[in-house]
């Protein structure tokens, strides 16, 4: 079972912090591991971003070897055998070999191990159980590389048993399956994965978020949800999602690929799949722990403020284009590119607008420059007028005149409106 292959030595093996901290970790005696998404991904041909590292050490013995090398460590998880050691300001998950005493489906009652099975049998998917030397001796006790090679998702032994384990596998399955699966899951699997969908509502609303949002970050995660639709796991924990045709046309407009302007573009995603509806967009966020900043890009791609109505002109090829640009570019100025462009593709995709037109717009923002307002309330006290509400209230005339008039007032200009105005009021 445990007989040796290779993987070829990679960049973020042999670079001088990975060596540095395996070095110091073997010091001990031990034998040193890399282990999960670094050795899948490397394996995969993608890129690794976190490096992860076991031993059969405990962690004090851990901690105490890195130290003894002047690496820092921080004891980011103890009570489950986890910690991180930072070099050449890269970090580093290490985490003692563990097996199982006890599983609820939510968390688990742990004791460590020198037995590298043990520990490997406790891990979800076959191609998350593999581990090689930092000289690239790979192990591979479930033949996770075959499974990886030929694009097949697979639990380690029952399925059933590993997701009453932990509930979040049975998301991390879906996840995993957008990102590197090309084989259909089993039905039995699936059959599994739908009569246990219920216990996902037991799950915190972080975790659940972490999954989804890495799943919807995939290339084409349509295909997998439309699995998880007709197996009724979606209804389980975002019953709000009634059907994937918004995200269907979202994805096929091609300028989505390219999210030049910063969007989020799973929260993007995630918009996609709720119906225009502020109520809806407010309690998804809430279950999900959204950040504020997504809870609030969710709440206004399904209730979108009025002047980002108005700029959706650009979405009607019958409209004047004088007026399209004006009232993109005042959306523009008072949200930013990226919020516009995300309304712009969501509208799209729910309208079913031309993507010629949506092309034009799209151009519009990326030629998009940010704009100062040439006024300040020093401006408005300078004219006699007290400090309080009116000041704020007679700059914003003056900045609604000027963004109406395309930005082409300058400072003169608008000192002139100002006076205009304020003689109006006196």
């Amino acid at each position: 079972m445990f007989q040796p292959q290779r993987l070829e030595l990679q960049d973020w093996m042999i670079a001088p912090e990975s060596r540095r901290v395996m070095a110091a970790l073997a010091a001990g005696g031990s034998e040193v591991r890399f282990v999960g998404g670094c050795v899948r991904d490397a394996l995969a041909g993608r890129p690794v971003k976190d490096v992860d590292i076991a031993t059969p050490d405990e962690p004090v013995v851990v901690m105490a070897l890195l130290r003894d090398a002047g690496i820092k460590v921080v004891p980011t998880g103890l009570d489950h055998g986890t910690v991180t050691a930072v070099a050449g300001h890269k970090p580093f998950e290490i985490t003692t070999l563990r097996e199982d005493l006890e599983t609820d489906g939510r968390r688990a009652k742990v004791a460590f191990t020198d037995d590298w099975l043990a520990d490997a049998s406790r891990r979800d998917l076959t191609f998350n159980a593999l581990s090689c030397t930092a000289e690239g001796q790979l192990f591979d006790p479930f033949d996770g590389r075959a499974d990886l090679e030929a694009g097949r998702v697979r639990f380690v032994g029952d399925a059933k048993a590993r997701i009453q384990e932990d509930y979040l596998r049975l998301l991390r399955f879906f996840r995993f399956q957008a990102h590197y699966g090309r084989i259909p899951p089993e039905e039995g699997v699936l059959a599994v994965m739908s009569a246990l969908a219920p216990q996902l509502k037991t799950l915190s609303g972080e975790r659940l978020r972490q999954e989804f949002l890495k799943l919807l970050a995939a290339e084409d995660p349509l295909p997998v949800l439309w699995v998880m639709k007709d197996h009724a796991i979606l209804d389980a924990f975002l019953p709000e999602i009634v059907d994937l045709d918004v995200l269907s046309r979202l994805l096929a407009i091609d300028s989505i690929a390219v999210d030049s302007t910063g969007s989020a573009e799973p929260i993007l995603r995630l918009a996609a799949l709720l119906p225009p509806d502020r109520d809806a967009a407010v309690a998804v966020a809430r279950r999900l722990r959204l950040s504020g900043i997504d809870s609030e890009t969710l709440r206004r791609l399904a209730a979108p403020a009025q002047d980002l109505e108005q700029a959706r002109l650009a979405l009607d090829p019958l409209a004047e284009r004088p007026a399209i640009r004006a009232a993109l570019r005042g959306a523009l100025y008072r949200h930013g590119a990226a919020c516009v462009k995300d309304d712009l593709l969501m509208q799209t995709a729910r309208r079913q607008a031309s993507s010629e037109v949506l092309q034009s717009a799209l151009a519009e923002v990326a030629a998009w420059r940010p704009r100062t307002f040439p006024l300040s309330g020093s401006d408005v006290l300078a004219l006699g007028i007290p400090a309080g509400p009116q000041v704020g209230g007679l700059l914003r005339q003056v900045e609604d005149w000027w963004t109406a008039a395309d930005f082409a007032p300058d400072r003169a200009a608008c000192l002139a409106e100002l006076h205009r105005r304020h003689a109006e009021v006196s």
